[in-house]
């Protein structure tokens, strides 16, 4: 067995935590061990907002699926002093069955080195079920962020395993209020926390901010879309736009995954500028003028909850989007939002939007009453209960 590559990068928003992690009256544990589908270092959304806010009191090891290489190994990342990203490294042409033995292999390792004793399982995956249904964890939560069954790709077992993780978890956290629906007859402790917002990160780009150099060139107005670039996307209603309006330059942010590259429009005016950190967000949105959430209606967005929504108004920007249940359902009664479900309504919310002044007092109240500091303190809560009865 290897012995773990340990790397250390610099640290994430998370580098203003305290230095020792806040003790918890009446409990014993120590750590909080993550499986999740998505990593790290991808678009920074709801894991890494709650887990960062996690390592303030436990040490947090997220653990993500392999990568393929030469040889078996376990590499642990330290993005924060209570905080670990952890991936196993599987050597390529391994069986199913061998890359799961490996991945199970990679957590007794984990736990055995760390002296990983008492902790909590948080699941992202059903998937990672395979490989840690063993463990002995205090508390099993479930924070069913997506309905991963309906993505493109989706494992075939995927609804079993989430029925087994069901069985197991103690608490289930959804994403948003259509999850919870759908998910609440499922267990006997179902909470919905639908996305939240860092208010203080955005608010910035509302007073102007340096311009970052790849947008420089790019004339006005600018109709942005910073997000993964996927199967829920609607690529039509994107090419219409930019045929109707060759005026308005479409600015978008973000990885093109599990989608052909080729695929996507091509015009003078779409800009495609790839993955952008999270702590430089700000910056582009403040050079935007509206912001646009073009996503198709299909069974892939039918429970999604974006976190854009929050992250744009904080920002000060007006948004366009199509009629996306949780958008609707949560910021659909805000001034600056609208909603349009097709491409001629489309297009003229984005020029009303460009022409309004909308009140923000309302939407900032409604925003800082949902913070992810909010959220965390709130599912906080019922992990200390579920732990009191443990530990009675």
């Amino acid at each position: 067995m290897s012995v773990p590559n340990l790397t250390t990068e610099e640290a994430s928003p998370v580098s203003s935590l305290p230095s020792q992690p806040t003790p918890i009256v009446d409990q014993e544990v120590t750590d909080l061990v993550c499986f999740s589908h998505l990593r790290w270092d991808f678009v920074f959304q709801r894991p890494q907002h709650l887990l960062s806010r996690a390592s303030r009191q436990w040490r947090v090891w997220f653990v993500e699926e392999p990568t393929y290489g030469e040889t078996y190994q376990l590499e642990l990342r330290v993005i924060d002093p209570h905080l670990t990203v952890v991936v196993p490294h599987i050597p390529h042409g391994s069986s199913p069955e061998t890359s799961l033995d490996l991945q199970r292999r990679a957590v007794d390792q984990l736990i055995a080195q760390n002296s990983i004793q008492d902790f909590i399982s948080w699941y992202y995956t059903p998937m990672a079920l395979s490989f840690s249904h063993h463990l002995q964890p205090r508390l099993v939560i479930y924070d069913c962020m997506d309905e991963l069954s309906a993505f493109l790709g989706a494992p075939a077992n995927l609804l079993a395993q989430e029925k087994e993780l069901l069985k197991r978890a103690n608490l289930v956290f959804t994403g948003g209020l259509s999850l919870f629906e759908a998910k609440q007859a499922r267990h006997a402790h179902v909470f919905a926390f639908p996305s939240s917002i860092d208010f203080n990160h955005f608010a910035p780009a509302r007073k102007g901010l340096s311009q970052p150099t790849d947008v420089a060139s790019i004339p006005g107005p600018r109709i942005g879309y910073s997000g993964v670039i996927d199967e829920r996307m609607d690529l039509h209603l994107l090419r219409s736009l930019a045929q109707k309006r060759p005026d308005w330059q479409f600015t978008l942010l973000g990885p093109v995954v599990k989608i052909d590259g080729s695929n996507l429009p091509q015009a003078p005016n779409i800009h495609y500028l790839g993955f952008k950190q999270y702590l430089s967000l700000p910056n582009y949105f403040a050079h935007w003028d509206v912001a646009i959430m073009p996503f198709a209606i299909n069974e892939a967005t039918r429970y999604i909850s974006p976190t854009k929504t929050p992250e744009y108004l904080a920002a000060g920007l007006p948004v366009v989007s199509t009629p996306i249940h949780d958008v609707v359902s949560m910021y659909g009664h805000l001034a600056p939002v609208a909603i349009a479900n097709s491409p001629d309504a489309f297009e003229q919310a984005i020029a009303r939007a460009l022409q309004e002044n909308n009140p923000w007092e309302e939407v900032d109240a409604f925003l800082l009453s949902h913070s992810w500091d909010t959220t965390w303190a709130r599912m906080n809560q019922l992990i200390q209960s579920q732990l009191a009865l443990v530990f009675e």
